[in-house]
């Protein structure tokens, strides 16, 4: 088995006062959204790069149509896929005295002791998106997908494929996060539990399509024989298609390479409908009307349970996807 980490530092940009409203797409809520005295409540966002996929795009948007003067909010939004940056913007934000602390972790691990500062000071922490490696009682609600989950799921689809040999391109996420650590888990499990499985390579594209290409291309070129990639979003699995497309291979139902992603961006539906890809599966962005609801029960002084909040999600077969799929669950 091969592995290579590539790391690849992302720009971080600080956006401050910026303003949203709504989810999936939520309506405005209007004045319900207001503390008891009329004013607005100041929340901080930190969040991974927007431009990091269309999973993430989508998630952003629906956090700005949220946090809105119109809902009742005064926000700023930090962003970077960094986790010693995002660190430092939740230092900010506390410092300057946000009533809500709303993080995206880039990485599972180092938050307690911003978590514990924010708790000193009153701050009420909400996770969204992605879990951390920190005690349930530094914050008040976690509304997040179970990533586990979603690897399982797409490893159980793989399996029941029934393959007389598997050789797999897996092409990881950003080394160190939720999203990464549960899409390879299931997949690393699968491979140490079964024979026929083979890592053909195992390296991360930081859920970029030129990388993913790249590595793809790299493969191609080795002469290594290969019939599946798995890719843990959508944008590295275009990516590796591109190479395909490229090498003359062919790739999806009934083809020579079984093509994986993550996600479900309506063009990668799109991709499963016309039988180019062969599954996908879901991570749900619209998490904001979730997070308002939350910091409207605790503005009440109403306690939060329970506290781990799992957005339902499911995985997409090309041969029963419909465009109906396409049209309720494509971002």
């Amino acid at each position: 088995m091969k592995k290579k980490v590539l790391g690849l530092l992302l720009t971080v940009a600080m956006v401050a006062g910026m303003t949203a409203c709504g989810s999936e797409p939520a309506a405005s809520t209007g004045g319900d959204a207001g503390n008891q005295g009329g004013e607005l409540i100041k929340v901080g966002i930190i969040n991974n790069d927007s431009n990091e996929s269309g999973y993430r795009t989508a998630n952003n948007k629906d956090l700005q149509n949220m946090f809105t003067e119109e809902n009742g909010y005064a926000a700023s939004f930090a962003y970077s896929n960094m986790n010693d940056e995002q660190i430092n913007a939740a230092q900010k934000f506390i410092q300057d005295g946000v009533e809500y602390l709303l993080l995206s972790a880039a990485d599972t691990a180092g938050w307690d002791t911003v978590l514990k500062d924010a708790q000193t000071e009153g701050v009420k922490v909400i996770l969204f998106d992605r879990v951390i490696d920190a005690d349930s009682s530094l914050y008040e609600a976690s509304i997040v997908s179970d990533m586990d989950k979603e690897g399982e799921t797409a490893v159980t689809w793989l399996t029941n494929q029934n393959l007389s040999e598997y050789n797999i391109i897996h092409l990881q996420g950003v080394i160190g996060n939720a999203a990464q650590k549960g899409r390879s888990g299931a997949l690393n499990a699968a491979v140490e539990a079964n024979d026929n499985w083979n890592l053909v390579t195992q390296q991360t594209a930081n859920w970029s399509a030129e990388e993913a290409q790249q590595i793809v291309q790299s493969i191609i070129d080795s002469g290594e024989s290969f019939n599946v990639i798995y890719a843990e979003n959508d944008d590295m699995a275009k990516g590796a298609v591109a190479a395909l497309d490229k090498a003359n291979i062919s790739h999806g139902v009934g083809k020579d390479v079984i093509i994986m992603g993550f996600d479900c961006n309506t063009w990668a539906l799109q991709e499963l409908l016309n039988k180019n890809w062969n599954y996908d599966g879901q991570c749900n962005p619209y998490q904001a009307s979730k997070i308002h609801e939350i910091i409207q029960k605790l503005e009440k002084g109403e306690t939060i349970s329970p506290k781990v909040i799992i957005m339902e999600e499911k995985g997409f077969d090309a041969n029963e996807i419909t465009q109906d799929d396409i049209d309720k669950y494509g971002i």
